[in-house]
């Protein structure tokens, strides 16, 4: 233990980089005042931390203050960490927190921005029944159902906008989201389920 904390950060970086404790590594250090182990774990989490806030709030500069925020509150608190669960299950929980926030305190019923999304993201038999059924090109029908498909994630409230954030576009489990939104993994699935079915009836004409 003695060697891990007189690594470097670059040693860390390229020896632990795989390990499931690097995060811990680095959280240990920076509780130890070393700033250069918060820019570590600052460059690995920031793009993914700006997509799921992203992709809650659909603006980029409404994002960029957000993560921002979020990692100086991280870095504030961080003192207070104690492991009981990953770190960036805590930093998640951090700035979907602060986004939910945001989107309460503007009143915000933004579209869900899927620019980045490839077809992977789409049902591909949903594709294959759009391209049978009304012909045309694949990436204009995909462009197509991008956009019902923000028209429909509009009505979800922010709560189930969430779950299908994390679930649908960061492939969290069950679980993880459950400790990031504060609640139970019967919760986080009662509301996939729900958003699930809403999403299907305003859908149906593209899914059926």
């Amino acid at each position: 233990m003695e060697l891990a904390k007189t690594r470097t950060v670059e040693e860390i970086k390229v020896v632990d980089a795989g390990r499931p404790d690097a995060d811990a590594v680095l959280v240990e250090r920076v509780q130890a005042g070393d700033m250069a182990a918060f820019d570590a774990l600052t460059r690995k989490y920031r793009d993914r931390l700006f997509g799921v806030v992203y992709n809650m709030l659909s603006n980029r500069e409404d994002a960029m203050d957000i993560v921002q925020d979020s990692f100086i509150k991280a870095f504030k608190s961080i003192k207070s960490f104690r492991g009981k669960s990953a770190f960036y299950t805590w930093l998640y929980r951090i700035a979907v927190n602060k986004a939910i926030t945001f989107m309460k305190r503007s009143r915000m019923r933004r579209f869900f921005s899927f620019e980045n999304a490839d077809e992977e993201m789409v049902s591909s038999e949903i594709l294959d029944k759009l391209v049978e059924k009304c012909g045309g090109a694949r990436e204009t029908l995909l462009k197509e159902l991008r956009e019902k498909l923000n028209e429909a994630l509009q009505s979800l409230s922010v709560k189930h906008r969430t779950v299908v954030v994390l679930y649908e576009i960061e492939g969290m489990s069950h679980a993880e989201i459950a400790k990031i939104t504060g609640t139970s993994e019967a919760t986080v699935r009662t509301r996939l389920h729900y958003a699930k079915l809403q999403l299907q009836s305003m859908l149906k004409d593209y899914t059926s």
